[in-house]
């Protein structure tokens, strides 16, 4: 018998291994954190399939998201990126790359993990919808206005609410699946 999934993801083997293994599982774990946040951040403006099939090179070229690594990031580090064709080569991104995670270690500094401060917004539990279809859930919500405004406020970049909707649902904040779908109940 087939599994009932997200019609977001239906036909590609990607998409659905995405959907089935990691989309909307609770991620606290500050490294996959960051990850998602700069892959949402280059997903501005394009679709989200478009950065999974690019996601293997983005670890390459950005030392496997580790913020300590890119928050020193030099001139000729950012040239070297912005002539990766394997990854979104938007200057403005790249800068906004290593500004995010100079931002997630004053943000670490402060909470003591990344996942303390934005976990915070949600009182540490996953906010669970219900949406028969995945149409139905929403761009973005007054708590993902009030998170990118604070995430602004403390200097990151490409974090606008409809980024960081997209980053809550992505690590479980929000458990956006369909009713119907089998990881509904699961995550």
């Amino acid at each position: 018998m087939e599994k009932h999934r997200c019609g977001w993801c239906l036909g590609d083997d990607l998409y659905e291994a995405y959907h089935d293994y990691e989309w909307g599982v609770p991620v606290k774990d500050d490294n996959t954190l960051f990850e998602f946040l700069i892959l949402e951040s280059f997903q501005a403006g394009l679709s989200w399939i478009t950065i999974l099939r690019k996601r293997e090179n983005f670890r390459k070229a950005f030392d496997n998201f580790d913020y300590k690594k890119i928050a020193v990031y030099d001139q000729n580090k950012i040239d070297v990126l912005l002539k990766d064709s394997g990854i979104v080569r938007n200057k403005l991104k790249i800068h906004a790359t290593v500004t995010n995670a100079q931002a997630f270690m004053e943000i670490q500094r402060e909470f003591g993990t990344f996942s303390d401060y934005i976990w915070g917004f949600v009182n540490g539990k996953p906010i669970k919808n219900a949406f028969k279809n995945y149409t139905e859930a929403p761009a973005n919500t007054a708590l993902s206005d009030a998170i990118s405004k604070d995430l602004k406020k403390r200097g990151f970049k490409f974090v606008g609410s409809t980024v960081v909707y997209a980053h809550m649902q992505a690590t479980g904040m929000v458990n956006d699946h369909e009713t119907q779908c089998f990881r509904y109940h699961e995550v």
